[in-house]
C-alpha cells in the first residue's frame, strides 16, 4: 500500500527531508547550541564547504525544518534556527546521539 506522496514507507519521507551527509549534524548544531550565523555553522560543520553548507541550508530552509533571517545590515546578518516543524525532530536525533555514546564507550 502506497503512503501520501508515493512514499511506501514512512521511513523515505524521513530520510528525504534529513538524508545526506550533512543535514542531521547541522540540525543537531542547532538543536543544542541554539541559533547560528552562517559563518559559525560552517566553523562547526568540520569538512563542509561554502557551497555545500549553502545547498543544505536552502534544502533545510525549503522543507520547513529551519528558518532563515536576514538583517538589513551590512554587511548582510543571516541567522538559522530551528522551526517548531524542525523540533519535531528532537527524539531522533536525541536517541541518534545517545547511540553513538554508547557505542563510542564500549
Amino acid at each position: 500500500m502506497a503512503l501520501k506522496n508515493n512514499y511506501r514507507y514512512p521511513v523515505e519521507y524521513t530520510l528525504q527531508l534529513i538524508g545526506g551527509k550533512w543535514k542531521l549534524l547541522i540540525l543537531f548544531i542547532l538543536m543544542e547550541e541554539g541559533t547560528k550565523r552562517f559563518g559559525e555553522l560552517r566553523k562547526l560543520v568540520n569538512g563542509i564547504t561554502q557551497g555545500v553548507l549553502t545547498t543544505q541550508l536552502r534544502e533545510l530552509e525549503k522543507d520547513g525544518l529551519i528558518h532563515r533571517e536576514v538583517f538589513p545590515t551590512v554587511p548582510p546578518k543571516v541567522e538559522y534556527s530551528l522551526t517548531s516543524f524542525g523540533q519535531t525532530l528532537y527524539p531522533l536525533l536525541k536517541g541518534m546521539c545517545n547511540w553513538g555514546r554508547e557505542q563510542l564507550d564500549k
